[in-house]
């Protein structure tokens, strides 16, 4: 069992970076395979990222790639989401999940693949 907390989210103009972060609780965070989505309002939550449980494989969607990086620290029980150039598109509740993958290196770019999820963090990008 994992509980994932989300922050760093906010209000942001066009052009303009944000960092997300996600703290992991308990004791097995580099046994997990962990990802990002957002969802946007009326939309499917769509895929962002993805990194493996070592930070040595990564993963994102083309509509990111270039401008998003997702990075991780397994001492610290954090995986972050560095998001440069946004875009008002951009715009979305961005959520932070899990997947127990005992230290392959897969990454995971389907939203039922993940076991955890957090609560979600507000991102807004003013045009």
């Amino acid at each position: 069992q994992v509980q994932l907390v989300e922050s760093g989210g906010g209000l942001v103009q066009a052009g303009g970076s944000l960092r997300l972060s996600c703290v992991a609780s308990g004791r097995t965070f580099s046994s997990y395979a962990m990802g990002w989505f957002r969802q946007a309002p009326g939309k499917e939550r769509e895929f962002v990222a993805a990194i493996n449980w070592s930070g040595g494989s990564t993963y994102y969607a083309d509509s990111v790639k270039g401008r998003f990086t997702i990075a991780r620290d397994n001492a610290r029980n954090t995986v972050w989401l560095q998001m440069n150039s946004l875009k008002p598109e951009d715009t979305a509740v961005y959520y932070c999940s899990a997947k127990i993958d005992y230290y392959s290196n897969n990454y995971y770019s389907t939203a039922p693949a993940y076991d955890y999820w957090g609560q979600g963090t507000q991102v807004t990008v003013s045009s």
